[in-house]
């Protein structure tokens, strides 16, 4: 073993002062995680080992997480055990986590309340200083990895000598780069030293930014980051037996030898550098920055890296980009959670029993998402039978695939195939709970399917619209009952998108509007309570957005120019990209609603109109590297301008247009606050966290108070602390 390079007591200093120091005014104190030390006998006479259990005092929905008393209580715990190995008392040192959680990283309430450079590199410097001991002790040390291990969770097992992991874990990796931090507790140096540059830079970037793409154990141990894998049922015990057989010489842990040549490291650079570049257009800095840690991990000493990702958390660590991720993270696993105006929750009606109106694409995917989170009869109506049946064919081949996929077990296929059930029959509703709409975006027609539905069902049953721009108000104006009426819109596809847009208008009552949210929550969603007013939040938001960007190119700036000019901010796609995947014929319906209700803002396109008629997919068509261009049919369908605008023209205005929008939907009170429209294009529009969404963006870079006069939220919230 190796010997520590300076002794603990001066290497945490600083940090044991921090923990001890009182939290400023209004901060959450820390709920910190104890390191429980309890000596064990291994099997087959190889000696004691003293495990360390990482446990905050909760159980597994509360995951341990490192604040400063969390990393000096594992400091604690260390010294304690070091003199009894130098003595021999102890043979090994081992660490695991509570039932079902390792460790979920830093606390990022710390992280959070950071307000110098200089606090978070004592911080990040005393974390470097407790965890390297696990590798350096006089004995070897084993990662016991029971369960979550995230960020520096994943990190304190890095520094142990070997590392077992449960095969039931389900999240596994480092998301920090997400959050905009990097993993500067030992991960950017440790990691491809253990797996290569290649695989550590998946764990570390790719997948980060992959939606925070989680590892499970068993992918864990195949790429090297685990010695061995044990069932969950078992796990401690077998990892015990595992030591015991390493200390004992029988078992032999070999790892693969890591290439160190530099055009190796180089290429598997490059690549991840073209990733991020494609994804963020270097709209954040902390996968970049990660990247370069990762490159300096090849040929540093352990103290060089350390001190460069000390450097690197305190950079990271005051910016605005991670200030902003913070703000997103709280809103999409708090805020998410309890819907702003939500009604008394025990005014919900249980649903036994649902119908949809409709059999096309997305009425099918509701239908199967019902039956599948609800577990309750959900019968489909339509025209004819034809549409019926390619509806009910839509349905059973996506549970065929679940079952491929090893998603759901036949038991599980089979009675969901039963459960969905169609009809061309409106009786078919008459004992429903709960009936949802998805057919054509027309009003008339939409008033008419509600008139057939309300004359069979009971008078308690919920009536839902899926629409994503029309007037909820207006389609109850001549029901018997219009305080049952509720938007409930989904977002495409309607099995992976996150947010549902619950909408009321004056007269839904509170028990509808109660029974829409638990089922909301009951489908896996997250849901934001908003008034009825056109378009809701994210399709508003979003076409005023690109409404701007396609007026600059209908003016005349060229279609490349115009596609680039947003890519500084990192956003999941480009307007003309996005118009591809919705379809021009849909945007075109929504241009013109908006335009209806509020004709000074939103216009409709001629261009795109003229796309529409010709029945095109799309304006324009990418190369390989991704730029835009215009076919000759389309070219020549088009009108264009004479004006020419910048990239940052283009980019400005969109921006202003949107602060302008933001700020009258606040005034209508379409949303109780700034957080809901942040939290609507975060899990709704898929905008980044390193944008906060929307108004932390539009705060930092001015553009909210140059249109409006006002910030959207204080300062400090969603941003540095002044």
């Amino acid at each position: 073993m190796s010997t520590p390079t300076e002794q603990p007591s001066a290497a945490t200093a600083g940090l044991r002062a921090a923990a001890a120091a009182p939290p400023p005014a209004g901060a959450r104190p820390e709920i910190v995680t104890n390191a429980l030390v309890r000596d064990v006998d291994l099997p087959g006479g190889a000696g004691t080992l003293a495990l360390i259990t990482l446990d905050n005092g909760f159980d597994h929905t509360r995951p341990s997480t490192f604040g400063l008393g969390g990393l000096v209580a594992l400091d604690d715990a260390l010294d304690t055990l070091t003199p009894r190995a130098r003595a021999g008392e102890i043979v090994a040192v081992g660490i695991t986590g509570k039932p079902f959680v390792f460790c979920a990283g830093a606390d990022l309430t710390m992280i959070g309340g950071t307000r110098e450079a200089a606090e978070a590199a004592e911080v990040s410097r005393g974390a470097h200083a407790v965890f390297r001991r696990l590798g350096e002790l006089p004995v070897p040390s084993f990662g016991f990895i029971n369960g979550a291990a995230l960020g520096g969770g994943l990190e304190v097992a890095l520094h142990c000598t070997y590392r077992t992991v449960s095969t039931g874990v389900g999240a596994l990796g480092l998301p920090e780069c997400f959050l905009g931090l990097a993993p500067v507790w030992g991960g950017t140096y440790l990691l491809p030293n253990l797996i290569g540059p290649q695989a550590a830079l998946q764990v570390m970037v790719t997948n980060a930014l992959s939606n925070n793409k989680m590892l499970n154990g068993p992918k864990a141990l195949a790429l090297g980051i685990a010695d061995a894998g044990f069932h969950p049922a078992d796990f401690l015990e077998e990892s015990l037996s595992w030591a015991s057989a390493v200390l004992r010489g029988q078992v032999q842990v070999d790892r693969p030898e890591i290439d160190r040549d530099e055009a190796t490291w180089t290429a598997a650079l490059a690549e991840t550098r073209a990733f991020v570049d494609a994804k963020l257009h270097g709209a954040a800095p902390a996968p970049y920055r990660a990247l370069d840690l990762v490159g300096l991990a090849r040929t540093a000493d352990r103290d060089t890296a350390f001190a460069a990702e000390s450097e690197v958390g305190a950079e990271l660590a005051m910016s605005e980009e991670l200030r902003s991720s913070l703000y997103a993270f709280d809103l999409v696993n708090k805020r998410a959670k309890k819907p702003a105006g939500a009604p008394d929750a025990g005014l919900a009606r249980p649903i036994t029993s649902v119908g949809v109106v409709g059999a096309g694409l997305m009425a099918a995917q509701l239908a199967l998402l019902f039956a599948r989170r609800l577990q309750v009869p959900v019968v489909m109506t339509d025209l004819d039978e034809e549409r019926v049946n390619r509806g009910l064919e839509y349905v059973r081949g996506e549970i065929a695939a679940l079952l491929r996929r090893g998603r759901v077990d036949a038991d599980t296929a089979n009675r969901l195939t039963a459960l969905v059930t169609g009809s061309v029959e409106t009786a078919a509703f008459a004992g429903a709970d709960l009936v949802i709409e998805a057919v054509f975006e027309r009003l008339d027609i939409k008033q008419q399917v509600f008139a057939q539905v309300e004359a069979v069902v009971g008078d308690e049953c919920v009536l839902m619209t899926n629409t994503s721009s029309l007037s909820v108000t207006r389609m109850a104006e001549n029901l018997a009952h219009p305080e049952r009426l509720v938007g409930f819109h989904f977002f495409n596809p309607v099995a992976v998108m996150p947010l549902i847009e619950v909408v009321r208008t004056p007269a839904t009552d509170d028990a509808t509007v109660a029974t829409a949210l638990a089922v909301g929550k009951q489908l896996k969603k997250s849901c934001v309570l908003v008034k009825d007013a056109p378009a809701f939040v994210v399709n508003r938001l979003l076409t005023r957005f690109s409404g701007e960007v396609v007026r600059a190119f209908d003016e005349g700036t060229p279609i490349d120019v115009v596609d680039a000019a947003v890519a500084p901010l990192g956003l999941p796609m480009s307007p003309f990209l996005l118009m591809q995947l919705v379809g021009p014929a849909i945007l075109h319906h929504v241009d013109g609603s908006l335009n209806a209700a509020f004709p000074d803002r939103f216009r409709v396109s001629d261009n795109l109109g003229r796309i529409v008629e010709a029945g095109l997919p799309g304006v324009a068509s990418w190369d390989a590297d991704g730029r835009p261009s215009l076919s000759a049919e389309v070219a020549a369908l088009l009108q264009f301008g004479d004006t020419v605008r910048t990239p940052e023209q283009v980019r400005e205005g969109a921006l202003e247009a949107l602060a302008d929008e933001v700020r009258r939907m606040l005034d209508e009170g379409v949303v109780a606050e700034p957080q809901d429209i942040d939290l609507c294009m975060i899990i709704g529009a898929g905008w980044p966290f390193h944008l906060g969404g929307l108004t932390p963006y539009l705060d930092r870079t001015g553009i909210a108070e140059k249109v409006t006069g006002r910030r959207f939220l204080p300062p400090g919230v969603a941003s540095l602390p002044r």
